[in-house]
């Protein structure tokens, strides 16, 4: 059952309201809800060609990672050596979770507190809300949940194999970017990490609402499995564009904490989820993150960014979410020194 959208957010959906300065902090222009040009496939690189190849077809595939990540900051991965009964057992029990009557949902305790999550409780006008609802996992939940015992076996072989593809992926990103790639073994680990179910309702005024809003992920890379339903959006060239849904492929972006330790090689870019009148969408996703006090340090003489942990990081994300209504991110962060 769907969460109470439209009882929650009737003000905001059918009624008029005048927007003034006092009520409505100022949004980034990406917030507007803007025409999108074309709907294009994203870089598709084949990662098998990372263990079976010479080692010619293996930096070859490194060099298309390294540049996807630099040029578009989001790419698909094919023949990644997650099974398709994984991806769809995955899917089958998310499902079936979110079908679960609202307030069981929302009341569970079959993950850590606050895990479930619906709306936007801060929107104070559209272009603030998100239609959606997600179960925020932590990785160190999954293997403790015993109420739904076929949801945490999806869940667990799905995280485990994304983690190990994604370190793979963060590995070569460093190696390309002259950094030590045994970082993300030291202090990317399992109980830093988590999954994030997502359910997009349909919404009534998909013109309108997102299902979520623009941001950049606040991790250092995210590995996203969704349906056929589309609607992931991002940014390139300064225009919005539709990413056009591959069945064969898993969606990989760029993080913020991936931008600074790199020192702007690799590209966080913003993105977006856009609402259907009439079809609901799916999608899971795998975020690599570091424990709260690792460092964040740039990779130069001259840093774009000043160093911070991670905790700092998402400290500051927290406190302008709760005072602008919006997440700021790496801007914080500018190292004014040079």
């Amino acid at each position: 059952m769907d969460p109470p959208f439209n009882e929650m957010y009737n003000t905001l959906l059918y009624k008029q309201i005048t927007n003034t300065e006092n009520n409505v902090p100022e949004v980034p222009f990406s917030f507007s809800v803007t025409a999108v040009v074309e709907e294009v496939e994203l870089p598709v690189i084949d990662v098998s060609l990372l263990i079976d190849e010479a080692k010619k077809e293996r930096e070859k595939c490194k060099e298309e990672i390294a540049r996807a990540s630099r040029e578009w900051g989001f790419f698909q991965v094919i023949n990644h050596g997650i099974s398709m009964e994984v991806l769809e057992k995955m899917r089958q029990e998310q499902i079936r979770v979110f079908r679960e009557p609202f307030d069981k949902k929302s009341t569970s305790d079959k993950f850590s507190a606050g895990s479930y999550r619906w709306g936007t409780p801060s929107a104070t006008c559209l272009r603030q809300l998100s239609w959606s609802e997600a179960f925020h996992v932590p990785m160190t939940d999954i293997s403790d949940n015993k109420d739904f015992t076929s949801l945490s076996s999806a869940m667990e072989r799905f995280a485990s194999e994304s983690e190990g593809l994604a370190h793979t992926l963060a590995e070569i990103l460093a190696e390309k970017s002259g950094r030590k790639s045994n970082f993300f073994k030291e202090n990317c680990t399992r109980n830093t990490c988590y999954l994030r179910m997502n359910h997009y309702p349909p919404c009534p005024k998909p013109s309108e609402v997102y299902g979520l809003m623009p941001h950049t992920d606040s991790d250092f890379l995210t590995i996203l499995y969704q349906d056929q339903v589309g609607g992931l959006q991002l940014i390139k060239d300064n225009r919005w564009i539709a990413v056009k849904p591959n069945s064969r492929a898993l969606i990989v972006n760029i993080g913020d904490l991936f931008q600074a330790w790199s020192n702007g090689i690799y590209k966080s870019v913003e993105h977006r989820v856009m609402t259907n009148p009439t079809v609901e969408r799916f999608s899971t996703a795998y975020f690599l993150c570091p424990s709260y006090d690792a460092v964040i340090e740039c990779s130069d003489d001259c840093p774009a960014y000043r160093n911070f942990s991670f905790r700092e990081f998402r400290q500051q994300v927290q406190e302008d979410v709760k005072k602008l209504g919006y997440k700021v991110g790496l801007p914080r962060f500018i190292n004014h020194v040079y």
